[in-house]
């Protein structure tokens, strides 16, 4: 019995600081109510793809997309300190060994990185990670079952034949009108 009294303490002590690092999807869920933030989910529905003109391979790649949630940063002449350390935070948690950096292009005041958490053949999220100084930045996190490379670039086909729903990211449009 004190065994397991040891187990439970251990457990309490040492559990909780395992789960202190900041993710994404802390961070997201954080700042989803913050006025500088448009915070955005989008499922795979605002694609409109009849899945019989598909081929099995599409198919599949569609299956594998779960949903993307969308946060961005709206700068303005008020919020610029805000922004600044926003986007450190964004900076740091992306450095975590477990997201792996796919590609960088631009500088880090301005430019844009896709990155991903799990293995190259059983992708669970994809993170692209967006940032303009005139405009703010932006997260989007791609999240699946069993992703891979191949199925992306699958999936890039699939979304020529899509008819999107334009609707469901009119809270972007004015992060992009400025």
């Amino acid at each position: 019995m004190k065994y397991i009294y040891c187990l439970a303490i251990i457990g309490s002590v040492l559990l909780p600081s395992c789960n202190n690092e900041p993710t994404l999807q802390k961070y997201f869920v954080k700042n989803t109510e913050n006025k500088n933030f448009i915070a955005l989910d989008v499922s795979p529905s605002i694609l409109n793809i009849d899945a019989a003109k598909l081929s099995a391979e599409q198919n599949a790649a569609l299956k594998s997309f779960d949903k993307m949630n969308i946060l961005a940063f709206k700068l303005d002449d008020k919020n610029k300190a805000e922004f600044e350390l926003e986007r450190t935070k964004v900076n740091k948690i992306l450095k975590d060994k477990k997201y792996q950096q796919l590609m960088k292009f631009g500088s880090g005041k301005e430019g844009a990185s896709i990155s991903f958490v799990g293995s190259n053949e059983h992708i669970e999220e994809f993170v692209l990670f967006a940032n303009k100084k005139e405009n703010g930045f932006a997260v989007i996190r791609i999240l699946g079952k069993n992703m891979n490379p191949t199925g992306i670039m699958t999936m890039m086909s699939v979304l020529e034949k899509a008819n999107i729903n334009l609707e469901q990211l009119k809270p972007l449009q004015q992060l992009l009108e400025k």
